[in-house]
């Protein structure tokens, strides 16, 4: 599995018959364990623009929660402190003018421990509000919101302890990582085939879904497969070993040109030196096992090693379509104990982000929703790529076979790899 993990995640999934206040009690409570192991100085600083500080992600997600449920729908209610919604919007222009997202890093105050202190004024002010149905829609979104800032608190963070040449640890690495036995080789394993045809695409309808998972759908397939496993550190070496990041020939242009600009020669954090092979890591550098998924990838180096590979990416419908059937609460999670691979062969989702090689775009008949919250998704449908699945860092039970990610094809600070598809 790739790097770090803590149980907490798996505490996040719906219980029978759980509420939705119990459900956001329960993700509020996880926001704050994710944070308990850093200093302010660890939660205030921002290594580069694509990520935020975790301090800024615990405001915005309050923030969230208290201006589109308190602010907009509980009579009488007074903001905490006027000056914070400059500070901790995001995105949303319908809400004003912010701070530009490169200065997140320089906001030393409010404190981390202020910013906990507003975090439990909101939480105990939307107690009326959670059994009110007229507001659950709303809720649900803030909950599913918070949640992807639980996984971007986590990749954030990871980034901003890289930069450290000291390499320091969020948690103590577990005693046991890597394979619990060898298990069968990827060629061993059958391909998951698919006849073709046409399927229906997008949320069913049933439960949450983001308003990017829809309309439903008609989408025509050809007769395709797509491997067993996430291809892993030990294939990915071979791709190194022979070349792959010299070879224009594999990269589409663009990709080609990213690789000279940047000096691309491997995954994010990932080094090879005395120590032997390392990746970096919320446990600080640790031994890279190479039956574990490739992360830290983007969709230029997905699609070279696929080239290379003689194979190719799945578009997020072939993906959709074989994973319809699959467990979205399946697969691997941050955990403090050991990575074990399932003997039987990796699962659909949990343990990295997929690439397709889709672009993210509307389906037919896709319409915002109304409001500020219509900002949430629509209007990024330009230029990036569509990842399907879950990765390790995502809380289990968040994601679904009709979820849709997405990241511009340069961006890898995400848990990112791939699985290759064929045609049949």
């Amino acid at each position: 599995m790739p790097q770090p993990e803590i149980s907490a995640i798996s505490d996040v999934v719906a219980a029978p018959g759980e509420t939705l206040a119990q459900q956001f009690a329960r993700t509020r409570a996880l926001s704050e364990s994710l944070a308990d192991p850093l200093s302010d100085a660890d939660a205030t600083i921002q290594s580069m623009e694509d990520a935020s500080p975790a301090k800024w992600h615990l405001a915005h997600t309050t923030w969230f929660f208290e201006t589109f449920l308190l602010r907009d729908g509980k009579p009488g209610y007074q903001l905490y402190d006027e000056k914070f919604p400059f500070l901790f919007n995001s995105y949303y222009e319908a809400e004003g003018e912010r701070i530009g997202r490169f200065a997140r890093g320089m906001l030393s105050r409010p404190t981390l421990d202020e910013i906990r202190e507003w975090r439990a004024h909101v939480t105990r002010e939307m107690a009326p509000l959670l059994d009110d149905p007229a507001h659950a829609g709303l809720i649900a979104l803030g909950i599913a919101h918070e949640q992807q800032h639980q996984e971007l608190l986590l990749t954030d963070i990871k980034h901003a302890l890289f930069q450290n040449p000291l390499g320091p640890a969020m948690w103590p690495e577990p005693t046991c990582r890597g394979m619990a036995g060898p298990g069968p080789l990827a060629g061993d394993l059958p391909w998951h085939e698919h006849p073709g045809g046409i399927a229906l695409i997008g949320h069913d309808g049933t439960g949450f879904a983001y308003d990017n998972e829809g309309p439903r759908h008609r989408v025509l397939l050809d007769p395709f497969a797509l491997a067993p496993r996430l291809v892993t550190n030990g294939q990915w070496d071979e791709f190194i070993a022979d070349g792959g990041y010299r070879d224009a020939a594999l990269w589409l242009s663009d990709g080609w040109a990213w690789v000279q600009e940047n000096d691309i020669a491997a995954p994010l954090y990932w080094r090879d030196g005395d120590h032997g092979p390392q990746q970096f890591s919320h446990y600080g550098w640790v031994h890279r096992v190479a039956e574990e998924p490739v992360t830290h990838i983007s969709f230029y180096e997905a699609d070279a090693y696929a080239t290379w590979a003689g194979k190719r990416l799945p578009s997020e419908f072939e993906w959709e379509a074989v994973a319809g059937q699959g467990d979205p609460q399946g697969g691997h999670q941050l955990d403090e104990g050991s990575y074990v691979l399932p003997a039987g062969g990796d699962e659909l989702f949990g343990d990295c982000w997929q690439f397709t090689r889709s672009a993210y775009l509307p389906y037919p008949r896709y319409q915002p929703a109304a409001g500020a919250v219509g900002e949430y998704n629509g209007k990024f449908m330009s230029g990036q790529c569509v990842l399907k699945g879950a990765s390790c860092a995502t809380v289990r039970g968040h994601s679904r076979a009709s979820y849709r990610n997405f990241f511009y094809p340069h961006q890898r600070w995400q848990f990112t790899g791939l699985r290759l598809a064929r045609d049949l």
